[in-house]
């Protein structure tokens, strides 16, 4: 057993007096020599959980989270609080910046790096050559969520863990499913780890469903809500053109309020100015699309509003969960349209391979063996040679790889082999794709609830929920009056004044 001090040790490094729920169970497992799996839920510090181990370990902490920007901000705040031995791996370090931080690996408490990253050679000699104290997923869910289409790479985590010497295993999510958390085991082959999963509701999170019949209708209920001023607040888009034209109607319909979009497509740099401008209260509505939000930690967002509703729970609460991080009453609102199930579906459709081509592909694959173009990769001249979608070859190349058919970028052919990995492939698609309608079915059967909506949009995920004492949903009854009207940026300074001179007294 650890016989560190936390208590003493979290007031050293970070100035707070206590752990908030769940944070201790999880640190004190960690410095026992646990691997570890927990689920917080949004708001309650889940990055505490490793950044304190980070300074009590010997060795290095490897954070592998899934977005630039929020890396970024990670490290930002952290040296902001003189936690100054970090650092991020990312597209935006130059190759000079690189070079430095690998280094001096060895004098880091923790580095950020993404999953795709540590499939780069260079990464994996460098991180070989420090010792690797903790391993950590942060967002863990896209594992599960992400792995198996978008990036394929987070399925190979525990592959890298064991390359990178076997350290110990840190997982956090703020939302995970009993059948995700189980996969995501399997996947980081850490079958003993320590479980600590506490319930995921966030009572002060009132839950509204609207139900339209247009597109005029729809954008009328959402000007409503926004002129009702509750202050910073996210809108939800499924579609990117959707999220830009909506954008450019409410600049015209609120030409004093501060508004911008932000979405995948966008320019990186574009990305994270956005971003850099909502966490700084310089602007008042985000439309956006999934691409927003992960680890955003901006306390006093009091509306997150869906123009489209997401095609799984789990997404829906991780983001309605960006709500309220301040424990305030806040408010999620979903504006529900029948049309709204054509767009996910066509959506869930695109992001595997049509079966019928597959073999097709796998044709055109063989032939590349045969006139001696032995070289394939992930860029766009070959999922535009293969008539797919980057995330459609980027499924299909993983699958290749898993059954032996390519091997470091490489083609490996043999006729019987490609017959069977074929058949194997295809069948794969038909259950993933079966897998995503079931979803989508519990998000529609959610939409159309006539009893409470907190009891059964938590149901799947933990057997009780907490029963606000305020606002819990709209048919169970809501007092907006109860919502902090404009909670401004300089009104959210005050209320942490304490925190932020902690921040400053307490180096790191």
């Amino acid at each position: 057993m650890c016989s560190v001090n936390l208590e003493r040790e979290l007031k050293r490094h970070f100035g707070f007096a206590t752990f908030k729920m769940g944070q201790k169970n999880i640190v004190q497992d960690i410095m026992d020599g646990n691997d570890v799996f927990g689920i917080l839920p949004t708001g309650t510090g889940k990055s505490l959980c490793y950044q304190l181990p980070a300074k009590l370990l010997e060795g290095l902490t490897v954070v592998v989270t899934p977005l630039v920007s929020l890396m970024m901000d990670q490290v930002k705040q952290l040296q902001a609080m003189h936690y100054k031995s970090c650092a991020a791996i990312n597209s935006f370090v130059s190759w000079k910046e690189k070079q430095e931080i690998y280094r001096n690996l060895h004098q880091l408490d923790l580095v950020y790096v993404s999953p795709e990253l540590l499939q780069q050679q260079e990464a994996k000699y460098y991180f070989s050559q420090v010792k690797i104290a903790l391993f950590v997923i942060d967002e863990a869910h896209c594992i599960s969520q992400w792995g198996h289409e978008f990036r394929t790479d987070y399925l190979k985590l525990g592959e890298v863990a064991s390359q990178l010497g076997n350290p110990q295993i840190l997982a956090l999510s703020a939302t995970a499913a009993p059948e995700a958390v189980e996969e995501i085991i399997q996947v980081l082959n850490k079958p003993q780890m320590k479980r600590h999963i506490y319930p995921m509701d966030r009572e002060n999170i009132g839950l509204v469903i609207e139900k339209t019949v247009s597109d005029q209708e729809k954008l009328e209920k959402l000007t409503h809500w926004l002129e009702k001023d509750f202050g910073s607040s996210l809108i939800y888009f499924s579609s990117r053109n959707t999220c830009e034209e909506i954008s450019r109607k409410l600049v015209a319909h609120f030409p004093n309020r501060r508004i911008a979009f932000y979405h995948g497509g966008m320019d990186q740099t574009d990305r994270i100015l956005v971003q850099q401008q909502f966490m700084n209260g310089q602007l008042d509505f985000i439309c956006c699309t999934s691409a927003f939000g992960m680890g955003i930690n901006k306390s006093d967002i009091r509306l997150v509003l869906h123009y489209h509703f997401p095609s799984d729970i789990e997404s829906f609460i991780q983001e309605i969960g960006r709500a309220g991080r301040d424990g305030k009453e806040s408010i999620s609102v979903l504006l529900y349209s029948e049309q709204d199930i054509h767009l996910q579906s066509q959506l869930l459709q695109n992001e595997l391979p049509d079966v019928r081509a597959v073999e097709n592909i796998v044709r055109i694959v063989s032939q590349l063996h045969a006139t001696k173009q032995l070289d394939i990769g992930l860029g766009p001249e070959f999922y535009n040679l293969f008539q797919l979608t980057e995330t459609q070859w980027r499924f299909l190349y993983y699958q290749f790889e898993k059954h032996g058919m390519i091997k470091d970028n490489r083609i490996i052919f043999d006729q019987i082999q490609f017959k069977k990995a074929t058949e194997k492939i295809i069948d794969h698609i038909e259950i993933r794709l079966r897998h995503k309608e079931a979803k989508l079915g519990e998000m529609l059967s959610w939409l159309h609830e006539s009893s409470c909506l907190r009891m059964s949009l938590y149901k799947h995920f933990q057997p009780t929920y907490t029963i606000p004492e305020t606002n819990c949903c709209v048919n169970c009854g809501l007092d907006l009056t109860k919502i902090d009207k404009r909670n401004t940026q300089e009104g959210a300074l005050f209320e942490n004044w304490e925190e932020q001179l902690q921040q400053l007294l307490f180096g790191v």
